[in-house]
């Protein structure tokens, strides 16, 4: 088995949480979210390093109980993502690196099975799950514009998986052009790559809003239960 580090950006401040704290350190059961998304990468027999990207003003990783694993480093989150991302970058040595969201605690063993066996080949990986509603654009104003068909739409997940040094460079030069960067694999699509969409679990769900919190107790037990 190919052994590979995982990225976790954690500097971000999640303000449609309404917190007075980052949501990735709120609490969900017995641990923070965070703990919660760490501990499910460390135990997968294929991540053996995750490097955490926090604020420089980060008040709170530093009293996580995880944040002494040896296997667990800390990198300097940036102003984006994409800059957090680029700096946790420079730590890792493996061949492949996943990407992770620090708010995303309820990944499924199976589900990162499936993207590990399919991103072993240049254009990379991603987890993602198919849109089921009816889908809408706006027109600014608060009205529908259009209907837009859902047809081979996709709602981008994590991890994604990616070879390290081509991320390396389609982040840097993303950033350099000033360009829009969402995730990963919006970085190595503007570098020409094309990532393989697999398909992940509906309750890999990222924590945004207050409401998701109970939503993600529950799938997190559910996966328990499930031995996932």
């Amino acid at each position: 088995m190919i052994k590979m580090t995982a990225v976790v950006p954690a500097a971000g401040v999640g303000k449609r949480m309404g917190s007075t704290i980052p949501k990735q350190y709120l609490p969900l059961g017995d641990k923070t979210v965070l703990e919660h998304t760490l501990m499910r990468l460390l135990s997968h027999p294929a991540i053996e390093r995750v490097v955490v990207a926090v604020s420089p003003e980060d008040q709170w990783f530093g009293t996580l109980p995880l944040a002494s694993d040896p296997r667990i480093a800390r990198a300097a989150g940036g102003r984006e993502r994409a800059d957090s991302v680029l700096n946790a970058l420079t730590q890792v040595t493996s061949e492949q690196v996943l990407v992770h969201d620090a708010a995303r605690p309820c990944l499924a063993m199976e589900d990162l099975d499936a993207l590990l066996a399919a991103a072993n080949q240049p254009q990379g990986a991603i987890l993602a799950s198919r849109v089921r509603d009816t889908m809408k654009r706006g027109d600014g104003c608060g009205a529908i514009a259009e209907s837009v068909s859902r047809n081979e739409l996709w709602h981008a997940l994590t991890p994604q998986c990616f070879n390290t040094r081509e991320l390396q460079r389609a982040l840097s030069k993303a950033l350099e052009q000033g360009l829009t960067i969402t995730d990963e694999a919006s970085a190595m699509e503007l570098a020409g790559f094309h990532p393989l969409l697999v398909p992940g679990r509906a309750d890999n769900i990222k924590i945004t809003q207050p409401e998701d919190l109970a939503l993600a107790g529950f799938f997190l037990q559910q996966l328990k239960e499930n031995n996932s």
